[in-house]
């Protein structure tokens, strides 16, 4: 991995081009001064130019997509893997030392193969290479980012829900064991394929729970505040579908330990995200709508209905801070330049 002046040029592939995050990386880069976009894969769309696939990219000088087995790494210094969960181990694998990835899947996020196992249900196909990955919660993990080849980009949910849990987890201000997340999502969280629960029709008007009890990104943010309180931390967590194209929003119920005051979860959050670009503690109840189209991170406290209780409420872009925008504030770290560049917006409003 080679850090890179301000004034070099980076040559930047994006695997998986056609999804919606291949798509973000690809409106974020139009206004990142240093990487250049020199190739895009997509299989199913191999041949076709991106402003066919997304018209309000075509005023773009892109690359066409091509399959991934046509990719020419040799010259590459940066990969953005945007490909499904579950294909991405033996891709990466392959790819030369020489280049710097993000992988946007959930291959690499999970440290033991054996829970990536029992929560995917398959083997981890490339062990040895997951002992070297980072995962890529920024502002909780710059200096091995930095240092990384390899970064495992969090997901959405985890990226919503450990923002706010691990200030107050690591200053020992909440009970690790009673932790209750309900997040809502955008649709477009679920990915471009045509499937037909996120028809207009089957999901306009309605909302819906889902993966109860067993969603993937359970082991992802256990592991996180796992780590953060030296101990096995369980939590419960319910994802929820939501009629809207992107935006999420975590209720995060907390138990105070003795002697811990709202106030000290405040001052937590504050302290810890003091001076950050992209995360910050607002008074009151945030809304998608003042994050939308960036990759900010807006964290509110409030009082529960019983003493001794509180309730977090933390709310990203699913597309942003939750995947490409996250993405690139990674990449930036990797390759040694200005943590925001190409990530200084204003929410898209109303």
């Amino acid at each position: 991995m080679t850090k890179h002046s301000s004034r070099a040029t980076i040559k930047t592939a994006i695997l998986g081009a056609s999804g919606y995050t291949g798509a973000e990386l690809l409106r974020l880069l139009e206004h990142h001064p240093q990487f250049h976009v020199a190739a895009l894969t997509g299989d199913s769309q191999a041949g076709k130019a991106v402003g066919e696939i997304y018209p309000h990219l075509a005023h773009r000088d892109l690359p066409r997509l091509v399959k991934l087995e046509e990719l020419d790494t040799s010259a590459l210094d940066l990969i953005f893997c945007c490909l499904p969960h579950g294909t991405t181990q033996p891709i990466i694998a392959a790819l030369p030392d020489s280049v710097s990835i993000v992988d946007l899947s959930a291959d690499f996020r999970l440290h033991d193969p054996a829970q990536y196992e029992e929560w995917y249900g398959h083997p981890h196909q490339a062990t040895s290479l997951q002992k070297t990955a980072v995962y890529g919660l920024t502002e909780w993990g710059r200096e091995k980012i930095s240092a990384s080849r390899l970064v495992a980009n969090p997901g959405c949910y985890p990226t919503c829900s450990l923002l706010p849990l691990l200030p107050l987890v690591t200053a020992k201000l909440i009970d690790p064991h009673h932790i209750t997340i309900n997040a809502l999502s955008g649709i477009s969280g679920a990915g471009r394929s045509v499937k037909q629960e996120m028809l207009f029709t089957e999901l306009e008007g309605g909302a819906s729970a889902y993966g109860i009890g067993r969603h993937r990104h359970t082991a992802e943010i256990e592991q996180e505040l796992s780590g953060a309180a030296g101990m096995a931390v369980g939590v419960s967590f319910t994802p929820h579908l939501i009629p809207v194209t992107r935006g999420m929003l975590a209720t995060i119920q907390v138990t105070l330990v003795k002697g811990a005051s709202l106030t000290d979860l405040q001052e937590a959050i504050n302290t810890r995200y003091h001076g950050e670009a992209f995360v910050r503690l607002v008074k009151n109840a945030p809304s998608t709508h003042a994050v939308k189209g960036t990759n900010r991170c807006h964290i509110s406290v409030h009082p529960g209905r019983r003493a001794g209780e509180a309730i977090l409420v933390s709310v990203i872009d699913n597309l942003g801070k939750g995947a490409s925008g996250q993405a690139l504030q990674n990449a930036n770290l990797m390759l040694g330049l200005p943590e925001m560049t190409g990530l200084v917006a204003t929410a898209v409003f109303p």
